[in-house]
């Protein structure tokens, strides 16, 4: 089966277009190499699926016939992905939160409180800590 299929079928991506695109993106890697979208799977394959800036990791256990129910999936693919990945996405949550974009202005006094606090917060755990 097509690695774009594949992914589509274990319910990765919601169209089989959009498989194709990742794969030509380079956000699919099959056994360590990227992955074009005709690249065959078999199973004990490894893939690395890059969506939503995790790095997903996948072992493939059998080739389904067909796209298959959400509760079916884990009969044709293990999930390897480190939960690592899952807390990196999280820390670029909370930084994301104290990014400012360009051209938005001067900060506000609250923009402005908020940061004096964040200064002062790591200040005090510094001094803390010594």
């Amino acid at each position: 089966m097509r690695i774009d299929k594949y992914l589509w079928c274990i319910r990765y991506f919601k169209t089989r277009n959009i498989g194709t695109e990742a794969c030509k993106k380079g956000h699919v890697k099959l056994n360590g190499a990227a992955a074009k979208p005709s690249k065959d799977v078999l199973p004990m394959d490894k893939i690395i699926v890059r969506k939503n800036q995790i790095n997903y990791e996948l072992t493939v256990l059998d080739v389904p016939p067909n796209r298959v129910g959400a509760k079916l999936v884990d009969m044709y693919r293990k999930d390897t992905t480190p939960a690592a990945a899952f807390e990196n996405n999280e820390l670029l949550k909370y930084s994301k939160d104290y990014y400012r974009k360009k051209g938005t202005g001067r900060p506000t006094k609250k923009d402005r409180r908020d940061i004096d606090g964040y200064i002062d917060d790591t200040s005090e755990t510094k001094n803390n800590e010594e």
